[in-house]
């Protein structure tokens, strides 16, 4: 069990994964390594923290449907490019060996080793009040915290 429990915390912290929302035709994604998995209203959800700042917070609003997919640690420099470089000034993934691909109503990539499929039910802006200051000031002094967005896992796609 505690081998279970530490591998989801090691799956974000330190293996990332990559966040994507949008449609075949328009779709943005990014790195991300803060997030977690598990269950509220008795269903199994995923949860990503994205700042409003960053690109793909948008297709996240605009979406009902996204994607959080794992990849081998070969990919570790693709993840890193797409965490890096932003979809607003021009096509990001074409600058990585990750091939996009429909995932039902979202979009991940082929060489993902596993994809969670997320119907989002849940999204809520972070809240300065109730942070401790350690995480304002190491956070969010310069940009605005962070939104959560949980998905309904509807889908695993190994």
């Amino acid at each position: 069990m505690k081998d279970c429990i530490n591998k989801s915390f090691k799956v974000f912290d330190k293996e990332w994964a990559l966040v994507t929302a949008g449609t075949a035709d328009n779709f943005n994604t990014m790195t991300i390594s803060w997030g977690g998995l598990g269950t509220i209203w008795n269903k199994p959800v995923a949860t990503v923290y994205v700042k409003p700042i960053r690109y793909t917070h948008s297709f996240l609003d605009l979406n009902e449907y996204f994607t959080v997919s794992f990849y081998d640690e070969k990919y570790r420099k693709d993840l890193g490019v797409l965490g890096t470089l932003s979809g607003r000034d021009g096509d990001k993934v074409a600058k990585t060996a990750l091939t996009p691909v429909t995932i039902g109503e979202s979009i991940s990539f082929k060489e993902a080793k596993m994809t969670l499929l997320c119907k989002k039910i849940y999204r809520q802006d972070l809240i300065t009040d109730t942070m401790p200051q350690e995480a304002i000031d190491k956070y969010y002094i310069d940009e605005a915290p962070h939104t959560m967005f949980i998905g309904e896992v509807v889908d695993i796609i190994e």
